[in-house]
């Protein structure tokens, strides 16, 4: 059993129908779909990269491409899953069932830069809850802190790692959830919360503004000098400001996950572990700093990473993943 956090559709548009349907739904545009049928991951990276922007206007990367390929597959193939979703101060759940997906051509409601429609995938699931197993309401200013930063998801779905699922199936179970609040990390998270209120949007400034600075002080000592050996060359295409945005659009095309790992990334202010924080890498190590070729990964996936190739680190990555 997988447990997934989960939107529905750009601003959540689909998430009235996967409730009054007992489903949980992702979309494909049109001209992309038909190779998702055929399983042709390439000409589908390939298509998005040459004519679909991101929501904020970017050509998606080639890991954005690659995720937004693989949503519609774990969606329409997941059977015995739990899927959380939170609906404003409310958190809801349900268990995915065995039965197919259905697909339907439909107008996009609210259509990005190259599709006007899409393939919505609806997968039957059982009704949808906002309630415990012991009939308690879920009510998400009620819960943890900690749980809060897992339990939510600003992109299209998530999978949870071991220890964070086993948490969610707690809530969901109404069993005694001291394990987790009684550790020092998760107290810590409490008190923080309490003293300070938690902005993400300026979290996420300043970890773009982070990033830029260290990519401008990257450059300033990169350029083909002698040292012991040769520093690669690197330029910088971007002014300050146009860097820090391209970075806060790159976090939001990867749904706050590292290009790699898909794990959460942390944000400056607001982390308790420092190696997933946000760092700006370079698809191609012999490239530039410019668009297309800069990916948002944990900090020690780019220092693990160094200046290998990027397709051969991910391979590494997989499979030690499997």
């Amino acid at each position: 059993m997988k447990v997934y956090i989960a939107n529905f559709g750009r601003e959540n548009y689909e998430w009235p129908r996967c409730l009054e349907r007992s489903t949980v739904a992702t979309m494909n545009a049109e001209p992309v779909h038909g190779f998702w049928l055929a399983r042709d991951r390439e000409s589908y990276i390939r298509y998005c990269i040459e004519h679909v922007k991101t929501a904020s206007g970017i050509t998606p990367t080639r890991p954005v491409a690659s995720r937004w390929f693989n949503l519609m597959t774990v969606l329409s193939e997941s059977a015995g899953d739990v899927w959380i979703h939170r609906e404003k101060e409310q958190l809801w759940w349900t268990v995915s069932k065995i039965e197919p997906a259905t697909m339907t051509l439909e107008d996009d409601p609210k259509p990005l830069r190259g599709a006007r429609r899409v393939y919505v995938c609806h997968k039957p699931c059982d009704p949808w809850s906002n309630h415990n197993k012991r009939g308690n309401r879920l009510d998400w200013n009620s819960l943890h802190a900690r749980a809060k930063e897992f339990l939510f998801t600003e992109g299209t779905l998530q999978q949870l790692a071991p220890d964070n699922a086993e948490y969610a199936l707690a809530l969901i179970a109404g069993d005694d959830l001291g394990r987790w609040h009684n550790q020092p990390i998760w107290q810590a998270k409490s008190a923080a919360a309490r003293a300070r209120p938690v902005t993400v949007f300026n979290a996420r400034q300043r970890t773009a503004a982070r990033m830029a600075m260290t990519a401008f002080a990257t450059v300033a000592g990169a350029n083909g000098q002698q040292v012991l050996r040769t520093v690669k060359n690197k330029e910088m295409r971007f002014s300050r400001d146009e860097l820090e945005k391209y970075i806060l659009d790159l976090i939001e095309a990867q749904e706050g996950l590292c290009a790699v790992t898909q794990l959460t990334l942390q944000l400056d202010g607001e982390y308790d572990d420092a190696e997933l924080l946000g760092s700006l890498d370079r698809i191609d190590s012999d490239g530039h700093y410019e668009p297309g070729n800069l990916q948002i990964v944990c900090r020690f996936i780019n220092r693990w990473k160094g200046a290998g190739d990027d397709s051969q680190f991910r391979r590494l990555i997989e499979l030690v993943q499997r």
